[in-house]
């Protein structure tokens, strides 16, 4: 009864990028003497890509031009910083390994640049995942399920036996409009509490626990 094919969110999921993307953000923000965003902020605007990420760091008023410098600024930085303090969270490489020796095809979308999932998926998960998509020009986003299923294209996978895996109300949504089961993990960037109230199907609190939720689904 296990699920042949799993998806998984990246930032908050299977990478604990926070601490990268705090620095990256705050670097950006202090070439231009803009207040430094606290890192509990920055975790709550994560999840949405990184022009959401900027445009909820840069302060209220801030033109649309400079918004997109700081922007520019913020990717330049976050493509040398990626992998200076990011890692994967506790038991992701094991259960990685464990869904490839049960046969789950295993593949990640992220709302991340598609430069830096490349790069990270190449650095901590070399191997592992069938196929990995980020964020590109022309392809809507998540919660837009265009990637998802461009990834289900890529490997053949029958929306019945799929899940996605993430953290966040928008994989939640990107699941549904995807019409595919969903995961949801609380050791990421949402508390547990918000994802009970973004009525998450399943929700898990260890890499034990998601291994079981994957393998026995609902």
């Amino acid at each position: 009864m296990a699920y042949t094919t799993a998806i998984f969110d990246m930032d908050g999921t299977i990478l604990d990028t926070l601490d990268d993307l705090a620095d990256s953000v705050n670097y950006a923000l202090g070439l231009h003497g803009m207040p430094a965003s606290p890192r509990p902020e920055v975790r709550q605007h994560l999840g949405n890509g990184m022009d959401y990420l900027i445009a909820h760091s840069v302060p209220a008023g801030t033109s649309h031009e400079l918004e997109q410098q700081v922007l520019a600024e913020f990717k330049a930085d976050y493509a040398k910083r990626c992998v200076v303090k990011t890692a994967p969270y506790p038991g992701i490489l094991d259960l990685m390994a464990e869904l490839r020796r049960r046969g789950i095809a295993r593949a990640v979308v992220s709302n991340k640049g598609d430069f830096a999932v490349q790069e990270l998926v190449e650095r901590y998960f070399p191997g592992v995942f069938d196929a990995a998509v980020g964020e590109r020009k022309g392809v809507r986003r998540k919660p837009a399920p265009d990637t998802v299923y461009a990834v289900m294209d890529e490997l053949g996978a029958d929306p019945v036996d799929t899940v996605y895996i993430g953290d966040s109300e928008v994989d939640v949504e990107t699941a549904r409009n995807a019409g595919i089961a969903c995961i949801a993990v609380d050791w990421g960037f949402r508390d547990h509490d918000v994802l009970v109230g973004l009525g998450a199907p399943v929700i898990v609190s260890d890499t034990q626990a998601l291994l079981t939720a994957i393998c026995r689904r609902r």
